[in-house]
Parts: C-alpha cells; sequence; structure tokens
C-alpha cells in the first residue's frame, strides 16, 4: 500500500465552534504571528504534507450564507496568504495552500501574493480559490449587485478565468528572464517577459507580472466542492481537490467523477474529515460531548466526523485509501489539542504501518506531491 499525504485545515481556535474556551487555546493569539508559527511548526514536526489557512471576505458565521451577531464566536481573522507569507521563512519542508476569495478579488494581485509566497517559503506554496456569493459581502466592494446571487455556473466560470490568469502570470516571465549581468548593466532580458493578452467575460489582463516566475514555476492550486459543478471545476482548473465523502464507496465515486472531467496529470484528491481525538475510546466522545454541550447542539460539518483515537483514525484513513484517495485534509477540532494528538498519536501510528514516510522527500510542495515542474508557455523551444 503507497503512503498516504496528510494535510491539516487551520482555522482559528479550531473547527468547532466552542473551542476557544478550551483550558489550552489560545485566544488572546489568534492574530498573532507567533501563534500561527507554533501551530505550523507543530505540523512540520509531523512531517505533514501541509497547512491550508481559512479566509472570508465578512466576519465568520455560523450560517454559511448570511452574517449573524453572535458574540460567543471567534470573530475577525488575519489575511491568510499574508499569514502563510509571514510564516514560511521560519520553515523548512511543509507546504502552504492558504486561501483566496476569487470572486471579489482581482487574479493581478493574487497572483504576485502567491508568487511572492511561493519565493519566500522557496517553492512551497499553493492557493485555495474560494467563491462567495452573499449580497452582504459584495456591498464592501460596491462593484457588483448580488442582490440576486449569481448562479453557481456564473461563479465557477468567473473562477476558471481567474485561475486561467493566474497560470498566465505565473508564465509571463520566463525562467532566464532575470540576466543580473554587473559589466554589462542587463538586468533582465525583455523579450522574455510576455503580454498574456487576456480577455474574458469576466477579466481583461494585458500582463505581464510584475513578480518573476515562481521557484515551482507554477503555485500549487486547489480548491474544495460538494457538488457536480464544483467537481468539474476542480478537474478542470486545480491541482489538488478537496471532498467530503462520508463512506468509502462515496469517496470512490467522487475521485472517478472528476478523473472523468480530467485529461492529462490527475488531480490529487484529498477527503477532508473533522475529528475529535483522545487518548483512548472513552476519552474522545467525553471530550466532544463536553464541547457539545457547551455549543447547545451536536457540532456538525459538511466533511465526515471522526470522533476516536489515532490509532481508530488510522483504521479509517487506510480503509479508505482505497477508494483511489491521494491523502486527507484534517480539521482539527480544537487547538493545538487535536494538532498534537495528529503529530505525536497519529503519524507515529501510520508510520509504525508502513503508511507514511519518515521525513520530507522534495524540496518543493509540487515535488512532495508528485507533480512536475510545468514548461512554460510562452516560452521557446
Amino acid at each position: 500500500m503507497s503512503s498516504l499525504h496528510i494535510a491539516v485545515a487551520l482555522d482559528g481556535a479550531g473547527w468547532h465552534p466552542t473551542a476557544w474556551r478550551e483550558p489550552d487555546a489560545r485566544p488572546d493569539e489568534l492574530l498573532k504571528a507567533g501563534y500561527w508559527v507554533d501551530l505550523v511548526s507543530e505540523a512540520e514536526r509531523g512531517t505533514l504534507d501541509f497547512v491550508t489557512i481559512e479566509d472570508s471576505l465578512a466576519p465568520q458565521s455560523d450560517n454559511p450564507f448570511r452574517p449573524d451577531r453572535r458574540t460567543d464566536r471567534v470573530r475577525g481573522r488575519l489575511d491568510a496568504v499574508m499569514t502563510a507569507a509571514r510564516v514560511a521563512p521560519r520553515t523548512r519542508g511543509i507546504g502552504f495552500i492558504p486561501t483566496a476569495v476569487v470572486t471579489h478579488t482581482e487574479p493581478f494581485h493574487i497572483s504576485k501574493a502567491v508568487a511572492t509566497l511561493d519565493y519566500v517559503s522557496r517553492g512551497r506554496a499553493g492557493v485555495r480559490v474560494q467563491v462567495v456569493a452573499r449580497p452582504d459581502v459584495a456591498r464592501h466592494f460596491g462593484r457588483r449587485d448580488f442582490s440576486t446571487p449569481p448562479s453557481t455556473d456564473d461563479l465557477f466560470d468567473e473562477a476558471a478565468d481567474y485561475v486561467e490568469v493566474l497560470r498566465r502570470l505565473w508564465d509571463s516571465w520566463e525562467d532566464d528572464a532575470e540576466i543580473r549581468d554587473v559589466a554589462t548593466g542587463r538586468f533582465i532580458d525583455r523579450e522574455k517577459l510576455h503580454y498574456i493578452d487576456f480577455e474574458g467575460r469576466w477579466f481583461s489582463v494585458k500582463g505581464p507580472s510584475i513578480t518573476p516566475r515562481p521557484p515551482q514555476g507554477q503555485p500549487i492550486v486547489a480548491a474544495l466542492g460538494h457538488s457536480e459543478i464544483p467537481y468539474r471545476f476542480i478537474a478542470g482548473s486545480t491541482d489538488v481537490g478537496f471532498i467530503t465523502p462520508q463512506d468509502p464507496g462515496e469517496a470512490r465515486r467522487l475521485v472517478d467523477e472528476i478523473a472523468a472531467h480530467r485529461s492529462g496529470e490527475p488531480v490529487r484528491v484529498f477527503a477532508d474529515l473533522a475529528v475529535f481525538l483522545g487518548d483512548s475510546d472513552a476519552s474522545a466522545p467525553a471530550r466532544k460531548s463536553r464541547l457539545d454541550d457547551r455549543l447547545g447542539r451536536e457540532f456538525q460539518s459538511d466533511a465526515k466526523v471522526f470522533t476516536g483515537t489515532p490509532s481508530g483514525l488510522a483504521d479509517l484513513l487506510a480503509e479508505w485509501q482505497a477508494a483511489g484517495l491521494t491523502g486527507f485534509r484534517l480539521r482539527p477540532a480544537t487547538l493545538p489539542y487535536d494538532l498534537v494528538q495528529i503529530t505525536d498519536g497519529l503519524v507515529p501510528e501510520l508510520r509504525r504501518r508502513g503508511l507514511f514516510r519518515e521525513t520530507y522527500e522534495a524540496d518543493t510542495l509540487r515535488g512532495l506531491l508528485g507533480l512536475p515542474r510545468p514548461a512554460n508557455r510562452y516560452a521557446s523551444v
């Protein structure tokens, strides 16, 4: 059986709404760089493949489709791409895939931000593209009227064009465009910078970028999908897809559905799992019950919720791997507790079973995921 790829999804104090009230939580540090450095350093200690960092264009809400006025939840967050750029230089092997909401942002800005992240991480960057249809979010920008929300087709067609612009901008400098010849006074070869001349329904972008081609050539593009249209987007525009199956059979069906819409290098498909971990079969459910009592209801998620020991989670991952999954993106219920359970409990158990590597086996995130460095589309043969 081949080695698994394991990532963690970082969000505030954890994915459970009351995680910030746990004894080991650090709610007063959520907006401090040191908090994120500590979390990512812990994930790197377990040689996890990458971290994702959540983001949004409005304060968090219990309802993903509209704002709320709750005061007993974590509200407010740092920019995910900028957080990753602050933390990355403190690490050596782990990848970074921060979230960028593409519906109201410009691809030129995100392209250079993610290219910069690839430079400061020395080739370990990516971006998770996310769409949003909420009218209240649109009003933050004032450029589009979402009183009648756009269709899902339009949102993801726009996202596909957005990713195409990102990729063209990353290629707009050839790898050897920078000469840096002091003797002749030539810093760049202007013939190796290219206009991208993108014209589409949503974007008209001339290019080139202001940032030279990233170390990976193309940083990783990822997306989360829950239905047919996002699955087509994942197949057509991304390198990594996150899905939320409830069992191995559904996982196999979704992997096959994405593959059916794909040509060329296969998408690396990760299944998302929300995890409540404990040292014994009794402690994890008891901890979840305590968190749910504080919440006033049972925790619900779009992803399957696993409650149990790291060994039990290893059993589940081994069973689900046969569905054709590349790996798993784990959502720790509380931070840092469940993250430490992953690094100190799950990782050693997977290694004991021969399902997880001992060290980082590549210098870049693309290399770690088995993805080749792509040729520049504008370079002369």
